[in-house]
C-alpha cells in the first residue's frame, strides 16, 4: 500500500497557527500568571506572523491539497486576512478592559487564537468534514470565552445558552452531511454540486432536507437571521472584549 504525502504548503498558515498557539499556552503556564504582556504579545506577533505568510498567497493559483479537502484560492486567502485584522485589532481594543477587571487575560488571547484557526479552517474548506471541523474549531473556544467571567451570573448563563444551542446546530450540521452523503456518496463540495445538477428534481428531496439541514445548522452557528435568537442573552452576557470577538471575527 502506497500513501502520498499531501502538500502542506497551503495550509502553513494554519499549521503557523496551531503550533504556536500550542506554544502559546506553555508561555502563559511559565510567564503568563504573573506577566500577561507577555503571552499577549505573543499571540500578536502569531497573528502578524500568520498575515505575512497569508498575503504572500494572494497571487498565487488555487491550490487543492488533503485528497481535495482543502483549498486555497484568492477569496480564501482575503478572507483569511479579514479575519486575521479583526481578530488583531479585537486583542487590541479588549486589553485595557481586561486588565481593568481583573479577567484572565492570557487564556483570552489564547482561546481567541484557536477560534481564529477555525475560521481560517472554515474559509478553506471545500469538503463537508473540513466545514464540520472549521466550524467547530471556531465556535468551541468562544463557549468557554463568554464564561470567562467566572463570578458573574449573566455570563454563565450566556454560555450555557450558547453551548445548548450550539450543539443543537451542530447536530442539524451532521444530519444534513449524513444526509448528502447518502444521496450522493460523497462529500467534496464540486461533487454534490455536480449530483445536484444531474439529479432529476423529482428525486432530490433527500438533497434538498440535506441541504435545509445544513443551511439551517450553519446559520445558527453563525447568528443569521431567523436562526439568531441566541445572539442578545449571549451578548449581554458575555464580557464586552468577546462580544466584540463574537461581533466582529466570528
Amino acid at each position: 500500500m502506497s500513501y502520498d504525502i499531501p502538500n502542506f504548503s497551503p495550509a502553513i498558515p494554519e499549521l503557523l497557527v496551531f503550533s504556536l498557539g500550542t506554544l502559546a499556552l506553555l508561555v502563559q503556564a511559565f510567564w503568563g500568571q504573573k506577566r500577561p504582556a507577555i503571552t499577549y504579545g505573543f499571540v500578536q506577533l502569531t497573528i502578524l506572523l500568520t498575515g505575512f505568510f497569508t498575503l504572500g498567497y494572494l497571487n498565487d493559483s488555487t491550490v487543492l491539497t488533503f485528497d481535495n479537502m482543502f483549498i486555497l484560492d484568492k477569496l480564501a486567502v482575503i478572507l483569511k486576512l479579514f479575519i486575521e485584522l479583526a481578530v488583531f485589532l479585537c486583542f487590541v481594543y479588549s486589553r485595557v478592559y481586561l486588565a481593568e477587571n481583573n479577567m484572565p487575560r492570557g487564556e483570552y488571547y489564547i482561546l481567541g487564537l484557536y477560534a481564529m484557526l477555525g475560521m481560517m479552517v472554515l474559509v478553506s474548506s471545500h469538503h463537508y468534514l473540513t466545514l464540520y471541523l472549521g466550524v467547530e474549531l471556531m465556535a468551541l473556544p468562544v463557549y468557554a470565552m463568554v464564561a470567562m467571567k467566572r463570578e458573574s451570573g449573566f455570563a454563565a448563563e450566556a454560555a450555557m445558552k450558547y453551548f445548548i444551542i450550539g450543539a443543537m446546530a451542530s447536530g442539524m450540521l451532521l444530519y444534513g452531511i449524513s444526509m448528502i452523503y447518502g444521496a450522493t456518496g460523497n462529500l467534496e463540495f464540486t461533487t454534490v454540486a455536480s449530483a445536484i445538477a444531474n439529479t432529476a428534481i423529482e428525486q432530490q428531496l433527500i438533497l434538498v432536507f440535506g441541504l435545509v439541514f445544513i443551511m439551517v445548522g450553519i446559520a445558527f452557528k453563525l447568528g443569521a437571521v431567523p436562526f439568531h435568537m441566541w445572539l442578545p442573552d449571549v451578548y449581554q452576557g458575555a464580557p464586552n472584549p468577546v462580544t466584540l470577538f463574537i461581533a466582529s471575527g466570528t
